[in-house]
């Protein structure tokens, strides 16, 4: 019995006709959507991991719930810092946040726990989770004793020694102590970052997908290099899970990298979304 599953993730939607960074990111979520339809129908059910409106319009999350209504699976949403949480609800519903709070869930499925995890915070770039989310993880792990796990969030807590780390999980300690309660976590995967990584910390598989939006450059251990914004790749993962191993691909449902523009100088940490 193989699991399969898709996250998508910095799908960044706008309301309908307007642009985020020159791109169309809802033709974009079109065309991983038909990724989907075309080559991923048989997966179990597809994740969104955050930034799932650029400037959390309600507008824009009745765009986004237009477009996803095409997918032939099922789909778990949790958010990211672009994200409005009451906007969010407004529009897809009150009963998507739990008794954290926040938008997270529980998956159980051939033989895995799948744990979505929501590490918004009002006004904040960075990832939090608060102290309620990390008892109800521990209490969720040790649920799960018996089968893998995979978790799911917005941000990466592993550094990756490029410009973006001053907006991961800043504080990750008490996440990655209460990931350690368990025996069997096969991998935590996050967006954010708007590359593709994958490491290895405190003994834990962590891997980030570049998402739907614009990506990239990087200049490794200089943070004050300027980076390229770049049109491509739109990248969706496919997650693969088996007993005995799981596997995360990396589908790019656009393909390019023309350059358009540049971020330059000493970052500014601005509000995403007021």
């Amino acid at each position: 019995m193989t699991l399969k599953f898709v996250v998508m993730s910095d799908l960044h939607v706008m309301p309908k006709g307007e642009l985020s960074m020159t791109l169309d990111t809802g033709a974009r979520l079109e065309e991983a959507i038909n990724a989907v339809v075309e080559r991923y129908a048989d997966a179990d059910f597809c994740i969104l991991a955050g930034d799932l409106a650029d400037l959390g319009q309600p507008e824009a999350y009745e765009y986004l719930k237009a477009i996803i209504a095409r997918l032939p699976i099922p789909v778990h949403i949790t958010l990211g810092n672009h994200d409005r949480r009451p906007a969010f609800l407004e529009v897809f519903g009150d009963d998507f946040a739990i008794e954290t709070g926040k938008v997270d869930k529980v998956i159980d499925i051939k033989g895995y726990r799948i744990i979505l995890l929501d590490s918004s915070e009002p006004g904040r770039v960075d990832g939090v989770l608060e102290a309620v989310q990390l008892d109800w993880l521990r209490a969720r792990l040790a649920e799960a004793m018996d089968r893998p796990v995979i978790v799911v969030l917005h941000h990466n807590a592993n550094a990756l020694h490029i410009r973006s780390d001053d907006i991961r999980m800043l504080e990750p300690a008490d996440f990655i102590a209460a990931l350690k309660t368990h025996p069997d976590i096969r991998q935590v995967i996050a967006g954010h970052v708007h590359i593709t990584s994958t490491a290895s910390w405190h003994g834990l598989p962590f891997t980030t997908l570049a998402g739907g939006h614009y990506s990239v450059s990087f200049n490794v251990d200089q943070p004050e290099a300027p980076i390229r914004r770049i049109d491509g790749p739109g990248q969706m993962a496919v997650v693969i899970g088996t007993p005995d191993r799981t596997t995360v691909l990396f589908e790019d449902f656009i393909d390019g990298n023309a350059t358009i523009g540049m971020i330059e100088g000493p970052r500014v940490v601005r509000q995403a979304a007021e």
